[in-house]
């Protein structure tokens, strides 16, 4: 008896195309970053998460960038070792601790976002503002979905 076997087709498989995409684009900006300011992809993902929303704990951070909890605490371990982060207890509970950009944080901040959103900016402008309008929108959608999956499995 002759066994099918279905093959998962890489080439077209969506998760598989946005994750190569992701990396290529994480490791684009790291380039810009990493050797300068000695930072991972995690530990700037998590800066860029703190500089949009300050005062979050870790789980948070991890939550909003879907990201893996221990990467997220080893990153921020480091961040604060570096001066990077400031740790402090959130005002409407002792018990939990939130998480800022220090000075040192913003300086770095301050000096990789413009060079992230340019290559956002060189990344894009070939699509026109039609293109762009309905990337957002599906970017938006499958991110709905991928995350209520996520929440039933």
């Amino acid at each position: 008896m002759t066994e099918t076997r279905e093959i998962l087709s890489l080439e077209h498989f969506l998760p598989y195309r946005l994750s190569v995409v992701s990396n290529l684009m994480s490791n684009a900006i790291a380039g810009i970053y990493s050797d300068r300011y000695k930072l991972g992809i995690p530990a700037w993902r998590v800066m860029a998460i703190l500089g949009r929303f300050p005062g979050i704990s870790a789980v948070e951070v991890a939550e909003r960038g879907a990201m893996d909890k221990v990467a997220v605490s080893r990153a921020v371990s480091q961040l604060l070792a570096d001066g990077r982060l400031e740790r402090s207890f959130a005002d409407d509970d002792r018990r939990r601790s939130v998480l800022r950009l220090s000075a040192e944080g913003w300086t770095v901040y301050d000096a990789v976002v413009p060079l992230a959103l340019d290559y956002e900016r060189r990344l894009i402008e070939s699509l026109g503002a039609d293109d762009r309008a309905a990337l957002d929108r599906v970017v938006t959608s499958l991110t709905e979905k991928a995350t209520a999956l996520a929440v039933k499995e």
